[in-house]
Formats: structure tokens, C-alpha cells, sequence
């Protein structure tokens, strides 16, 4: 007799399985990514069938092995808001792919879930006030950077790859500058590897991603000019498609979102 299992997880991708059926691959707590089909959830009018991605999930299951089966499901909170704006829709749908590669099945990673929920609430409170494309890109850019950390791909912004020395960019010195080496890291100065060059006030930006928080001015303006984090989204896409040897289109569209927008407005 199969047991019932209660969890609760963030829904990541929901795909067909069989005529009727669903798969749920949901991020958990307690097993990681797990993989739960939903029985008669593409039925019409099925009790189960108004799941959908990113979605905050109760769910009780039942199974052994293999596939395990979901008997109920109540939503603790739903992120369709993030709908609203390609922006924010792209920058959670990034968070999705990027977990979904990292981290496999059954394979709990303590904290992650907790993190990517800081990061769904703010994209989700962008929608609350005047919408700002930029903050949905900068927050994208820090969520990423905060889950390649956890996975054990974080951004070495601490050391100059090539020398050891500490990477204290010297702000208002602007002859000084830093590469980035996609197959090794950041170096002081220039390099005839780097794919891309930062001045001091770069760097610092990118360094402060690592921190909690989203950088702001005392003023509530985001730190920053659109072209800076640009240049910040193409260090963490050129890092993932290095070391993780695939690509985020999720990013792809938010860029090409962010770069439409300057030219409707032109």
C-alpha cells in the first residue's frame, strides 16, 4: 500500500504525460527537483488541472518509486502576475531553466528554495508600483548569480585569477581595468583573452551582487545605467554557457526585451 506524502514546492515546468496526465517538475525543500506526474490534470474540468508554472505548491502524493503520483494540490500562492511584463515573465522563467540545469533529482540543496522565493517576491512586487524594466533586469542578473553560488559555480569576484591579488576596484581611477575570463575568471588589467572589459564602478556593481540585497541609491534609484547591466547580464550568460555548457534563452529574451524598449521609445 502506497504511503501519502505531504510537500510543498515552488512548480517549475509542467509538461504532457500520456493522453490524460501531466508532469510536474517542482522544486522542494526536503527532495530538491522532483518529478510528479498529475493524474487526469488534461482532463476538462479535472480538480488537478489549474496547475501551472511558478506557482507556490501544497501537494499530497502517493508512490513508492519511480513516478509519484499527486492526489491533491492547493496553491499557496501564485506568481501569474509576473505575466503582466515580458520582463519580469522572462527573468522568472530564467530562475526556472537555470535551476532545472543545476540541480538534479532527488538531490536536496538546503536553502535553495528559500532564495529563489526572495527572488519571485521582488520580480512580483515590480507589478505593485510604476513598473521599472530595469530593476526586473537587475534583479534577474542577481538571482542567477545567487543560485550559480549555491550550485557551486559562483562568479570568482574576490581574487584576480592570474595573479591572487584582491580585486578592490579603484573607484574614479578610470585607466584601471578589469577582464573577464570566461574559462577562468577576472584579471587585473588587460588580457588578450578577455571577452569583455570593466572599469572600476563595473566591477564594484557586479561584486555588490553577491550581497543580498539589490543596489540602490539613497535616493531609491537603482545603481546603474541600463548599458552597465547589459554588460553585467552578458559576464553571467558568457559564465553559465562556459562552465555549464548551455545557454539560458530566458536571458537571450530579456535582453532582447530591455534592447527593444530603448528602440520604441526612440
Amino acid at each position: 500500500m502506497s504511503l501519502t506524502q505531504r510537500v510543498k514546492g515552488l512548480s517549475l515546468k509542467i509538461g504532457p504525460l500520456g493522453e490524460n496526465d501531466r508532469l510536474l517538475t517542482i522544486l522542494t525543500e526536503e527532495n530538491g527537483i522532483c518529478r510528479l506526474a498529475i493524474p487526469g490534470a488534461r482532463k476538462p474540468k479535472s480538480r488537478l488541472g489549474a496547475t501551472s508554472p511558478l506557482n507556490l505548491l501544497d501537494l499530497h502524493i502517493v508512490g513508492k518509486k519511480n513516478l509519484k503520483r499527486v492526489t491533491q494540490i492547493k496553491i499557496l500562492r501564485s506568481y501569474g502576475n509576473l505575466g503582466k511584463h515580458l520582463e519580469t515573465l522572462s527573468a522568472a522563467q530564467a530562475i526556472s531553466e537555470l535551476i532545472i540545469i543545476m540541480f538534479g533529482n532527488e538531490n536536496p540543496q538546503k536553502d535553495l528554495l528559500k532564495l529563489i522565493l526572495i527572488h519571485l517576491n521582488r520580480l512580483d512586487d515590480l507589478n505593485k508600483a510604476e513598473f521599472d524594466s530595469l530593476q526586473a533586469l537587475a534583479i534577474s542578473i542577481q538571482s542567477c548569480i545567487h543560485i550559480l553560488a549555491l550550485g557551486g559555480y559562483c562568479l570568482p569576484l574576490q581574487n584576480c585569477c592570474q595573479s591572487g591579488s584582491k580585486l578592490i576596484p579603484p573607484i574614479g581611477k578610470w585607466s584601471w581595468k578589469c577582464s573577464f575570463i570566461p574559462e577562468e575568471g577576472f584579471a587585473i588589467g588587460a588580457s588578450p583573452n578577455a571577452s569583455i572589459e570593466m572599469n572600476p564602478s563595473e566591477l564594484a556593481l557586479l561584486q555588490r551582487l553577491l550581497l543580498e540585497k539589490v543596489p540602490f541609491h539613497s535616493n531609491g534609484k537603482l545603481l546603474g545605467p541600463k548599458h552597465v547591466w547589459l554588460k553585467l547580464l552578458k559576464i553571467v550568460e558568457t559564465w553559465i554557457e562556459t562552465h555549464l555548457e548551455r545557454r539560458i534563452t530566458s536571458l537571450q529574451m530579456l535582453r532582447e526585451v530591455i534592447i527593444s524598449n530603448d528602440l520604441n521609445t526612440n
